[in-house]
């Protein structure tokens, strides 16, 4: 058995992620998201689906980023 590194629980069907050169091992998925996701630079949740990236930091939606000074983020094109 193998040790979430999250939680630090000791279970049988964990599961490893790998990001940038980054390996974790995790017992659930909620584990995984709370250490591995971005989260956004406006609001600080986790992002789960793709965002939005500018050169300043990642954001949840169109509406964190014109939070931050990004007039022309959208959600929709």
């Amino acid at each position: 058995m193998a040790t979430c590194d999250m939680c630090g629980n000791d279970y049988d069907k964990t599961f490893t992620l790998t990001r940038g050169g980054e390996t974790r091992t995790f017992d659930s998925f909620e584990c995984a998201i709370h250490m591995m996701a971005p989260a956004c630079a406006h609001c600080g949740c986790r992002i789960l689906g793709h965002g939005l990236e500018s050169d300043t930091g990642m954001y949840c939606c169109a509406h964190c980023a014109r939070e931050s000074g990004h007039a022309q983020a959208t959600d929709r094109a």
